[in-house]
């Protein structure tokens, strides 16, 4: 057994085409080809919550079991708010083949992948501004690796922390970007076509009579049940609206919100792999509103230990 710490795991994720790998896990998904249960989070009260995530896909040489656990009260004990790490397992035997110890590394490059492929499929052809609401790790990673789809360097970025703010506007202008500092969610959604949400806010930042035609959504922060950061009306207007599985999103983030409020339908969701493989179509007109809500997908989790461990192992 193979024991992979963040250090080498953090290099290994920077050497790998993570776009490509996202794509084909979604693709396979569509096609049929992942098994991936849904589990129930543990819920401690407010003292935090544990995840367990795991499958496999169909002819592949592993599966794999991921615990992700966020406990908010521990900054201020000086720990980490959330801990990270996967099992890796060979299909062929059940052999324990690697332990990945990323500390949540995997979950915050996950979702900024994700969230890049997303905009690759329903983004606008010209960005003319990136808005983020959050200015934390997620935001940042966000960002970067939006920079793999669209060269636009003018970001709008708006954190209830006016030092969050500060913070990542000195941090992203060495990165080669030109950042200014929202007064409100409103300023964002009306100056952006671009937009991703990556807080903790239990209710709505951004709402439709807000939002321009051309926008393109990625929603983040509504990982479970209890956050929200988008009016459910704005699913509504959307033209596409889509997800990473439409099963493991029924219970938490932006779709479960809109449903239970009859904003939306169940038909109205694509899972994105649909749009990657072309059975379904991605934006159509840059005037089109779109929303990727992106909740976690097991599947992902699954591909992205499996690469790391072969690339580290030189398989």
């Amino acid at each position: 057994m193979r024991r992979l710490e963040r250090a080498e795991i953090d290099k290994a994720l920077s050497q790998l085409n993570l776009m490509y790998i996202a794509e084909e896990a979604f693709a396979a998904q569509a096609r049929g080809d992942a098994v991936t249960p849904l589990a129930e989070p543990l819920d401690f009260a407010a003292q935090g919550q544990v995840r367990i995530g795991y499958g496999y896909l169909r002819h592949d040489r592993y599966y794999a079991l991921r615990v992700e656990s966020r406990f908010a009260a521990n900054r201020k004990l000086g720990l980490p708010e959330g801990n990270a790490l996967s099992l890796l397992f060979s299909q062929q035997t059940g052999e324990l083949l690697a332990l990945l110890e990323d500390g949540g590394s995997l979950r915050t490059t996950r979702a900024a992948v994700t969230g890049a492929v997303a905009a690759k499929h329903l983004g606008p052809r010209r960005v003319n501004r990136v808005g983020l609401l959050g200015a934390g790790e997620q935001a940042r990673a966000q960002l970067l690796y939006l920079q793999n789809v669209t060269d636009c360097r003018d970001v709008l970025v708006w954190d209830r922390s006016d030092d969050a703010a500060d913070a990542f506007k000195l941090e992203l202008s060495f990165e080669g970007f030109v950042v200014k500092k929202a007064i409100s969610p409103t300023e964002v959604a009306k100056t952006c076509n671009l937009i991703v949400t990556a807080t903790a806010s239990p209710e709505p930042l951004l709402f439709a009579a807000d939002v321009r035609p051309g926008t393109h959504i990625t929603a983040v922060g509504a990982d479970d049940c209890f956050r929200q950061e988008l009016e459910p009306r704005i699913l509504r207007r959307a033209q596409r609206l889509a997800t990473e599985s439409l099963e493991e999103n029924m219970s938490r983030g932006e779709i479960h919100h809109a449903l239970e409020a009859g904003c939306i339908g169940r038909g109205s969701v694509l899972e994105l792999g649909l749009i990657i493989n072309g059975e379904r179509r991605g934006r159509s007109s840059e005037e089109e509103i779109t929303v990727f809500d992106l909740s976690g997908s097991t599947v992902q989790d699954v591909q992205l230990a499996s690469a790391v461990y072969e690339h580290l192992v030189g398989l």
